[in-house]
């Protein structure tokens, strides 16, 4: 399955009922591994509760720890609560304003949706300070995890997005990714650029950034390769260059090729 928004009836977890105490609860989004978000209650008092079922691999007490950190420089979901039981875990957080850079509305828009994300993203990087950020997302040790995973039996070329393929098996990729292109700009990466991680207020600007769990210093690039990417997926051709002319930046093929192979094989 793709990660988007649920299409049918979805189960609501125990924990979500009650959070919810009787206000309205809608799912928002489901990811890949069965993670579910849902927002209960409407309007500025609204919350979102994001579950993760055992098993699945989400870390999300990594993610508390790394919106509590980047909250205090950016717009980005305040942890209300957090837990875990037999059947999964779960953070609570504040909504912000504005509605995912998917909305509806933006599709219909995706010349405003893009450059919120770039304009957004550029902000982020901007502020977010690099010397002060605990976390690591670079280039260096996503590829000891992609070598883990790799040796694991977890890469399947298959799996990859079809831009990719041609660099054929999970061994020649990793070789690939083995020659490191030195950064261009550190800075303190989302970690998930992907165009419905970035909210959108009614002014076409953005209001904040969601889904923070890979959040950490890296290259700037390894942002940016898969903001542009997630055009494609969300709006179509022709998007990529007006996201980066939004955020600042001329095109760098090299680098963008090398992180979207190394979004395939780490992430």
């Amino acid at each position: 399955m793709v990660a988007a928004a649920p299409q049918g009836p979805v189960g609501v977890p125990r924990v979500v009922g009650e959070v919810a105490a009787g206000e309205p609860v809608k799912a928002v989004w489901e990811n890949e591994a069965g993670g579910l978000t849902f927002q209960v209650g409407r309007g500025a008092g609204r919350r979102f509760v994001k579950w993760a079922p055992a098993g699945s691999g989400a870390d999300l007490p990594a993610e508390v720890v790394r919106l509590r950190w980047a909250a205090r420089f950016s717009a980005v979901p305040r942890v209300l609560g957090e837990g875990a039981d037999g059947a999964g875990s779960w953070i609570v957080t504040a909504g912000l304003p504005g509605r995912s850079a998917v909305d509806d509305r933006w599709k219909r828009d995706p010349g405003t949706a893009v450059r919120a994300i770039g304009a957004g993203l550029r902000a982020l990087h901007d502020t977010l300070p690099v010397a002060d950020c605990p976390f690591d997302w670079s280039a260096e040790r996503r590829l000891e995890k992609a070598r883990a995973r790799a040796a694991a039996g977890r890469t399947d070329p298959a799996d990859w997005h079809p831009d990719v393929r041609h660099v054929g098996t999970a061994e020649q990729a990793l070789a690939v990714l083995a020659d490191v292109p030195p950064v261009d700009a550190p800075v303190v990466c989302h970690g998930d650029a992907c165009a419905p991680n970035t909210l959108v207020g009614d002014d076409g600007t953005c209001t904040g950034h969601v889904d923070l769990g890979a959040l950490g210093v890296g290259d700037r690039w390894a942002d940016l390769a898969i903001a542009t990417w997630s055009t494609q997926w969300n709006y179509g051709p022709g998007w990529e260059e007006p996201l980066l002319d939004a955020y600042g930046i001329a095109p760098d093929p090299e680098r963008i090729a090398y992180y979207r192979l190394m979004w395939e094989l780490s992430d």
